[in-house]
């Protein structure tokens, strides 16, 4: 929902990330508070899922009371539902009653996959909920962790933040709102290494920068240390991934305005940055390092029975092609 909107009655969160199912649920839950008339009793929200979901369960929540309060209710692991669930669920959503308010949480697959699109139909609001796996994601996530703080925070102590902390969302937005607290919300990079020593600086992308530019060596060294320090073996894959499709992105569209790239994905700030890190690649080699890259995202989510010998093997193939004509 955007700010200011005016809650409906049936509401759709779909996607498979457990985090912001429940935080989109729970914005539904103070956007229906919020927009209650002052003075009246804040809704009852009750909860159901699997095999509790049927049309007797149903219609006791759904029931008016005597006391005439409003009910928000809320369908967990609606993908899962049986036959007459998913109607009993689709015969409530089509006909609530007054004050009452039908949050239906789904991955999106599952045997109940078809109520995705009846509940659309039906007019659902939907609320989107899906894992983030591209690192740009993960980033921007951040980024509008920090806006709905009332911070503005530059892109590379965004960048910073998912260095330090990782990938999971939970954590992610912990740290931001901590930060902001700690700094008063004068978050840059260099609060970020202060509040997270240790990781920062040393991590992902110190060692994917090092590789694709030719220093293995150095490239070694910030791994191991990485390593060392706890970095999750996921961050530093995905940020030598993201190193080399950066490079690759630039490099086959050379000439193309900054604007056009970041649409694209590639913030208009680290295109400098990519430019001249191309001339280190030729067609050739920045093909191979793809799929250097594409192997290791495998090896590190479960491939592999070692994933520091397939980082260090991944970090190793890449410094030697860059600068390989």
């Amino acid at each position: 929902m955007t700010p200011g909107s005016s809650p409906g009655p049936l509401h759709l969160v779909l996607g498979e990330d457990e985090f912001l199912t429940e935080r989109a649920t729970a914005g539904v839950v103070a956007a229906v508070r919020a927009a209650a008339p002052a003075g009246e009793d804040p809704p009852v929200v009750s909860r159901l899922g699997g095999p509790e979901v049927g049309a007797p369960q149903l219609f006791e929540l759904l029931s008016p009371s005597l006391f005439g309060e409003a009910r928000i209710v809320v369908i967990t692991g609606a993908a899962e539902l049986g036959k007459d669930a998913q109607a009993a669920v689709m015969g409530s959503a089509v006909d609530l009653p007054d004050q009452t308010v039908m949050v239906v949480q789904h991955t999106g697959g599952g045997r109940a996959k078809a109520l995705v699109p009846d509940l659309r139909k039906a007019g659902a609001q939907e609320h989107a909920a899906g894992k983030l796996s591209r690192h740009m994601d993960v980033v921007g996530f951040v980024r509008s962790e920090f806006r709905g703080l009332d911070v503005r925070v530059a892109p590379e102590a965004c960048e910073a933040l998912v260095e330090a902390v990782g990938t999971d969302l939970r954590q992610l937005a912990s740290a931001c709102g901590q930060l902001v607290a700690d700094t008063g919300g004068k978050v840059d990079v260099e609060a970020v290494r202060r509040y997270h020593s240790g990781v920062v600086g040393v991590s992902g992308f110190t060692v994917a920068e090092r590789a694709v530019t030719g220093d293995v060596a150095g490239a070694i060294e910030a791994l191991e240390w990485a390593m060392h320090t706890g970095v999750p073996h996921v961050v530093l894959a995905d940020a030598l991934a993201d190193a080399v499709n950066s490079i690759a992105m630039v490099g086959t569209q050379r000439g193309t305005p900054p604007a056009e790239l970041a649409r694209q994905g590639l913030p208009p700030w680290k295109v400098k940055k990519v430019t001249a890190q191309t001339r280190y690649w030729s067609i050739d080699t920045l093909g191979s390092a793809l799929q250097v890259v594409a192997r290791l995202n495998g090896e590190v989510k479960g491939q592999a029975e070692d994933t520091s010998y397939a980082l260090e093997r991944a970090v190793r193939e890449v410094g030697s092609l860059a600068g390989v004509s």
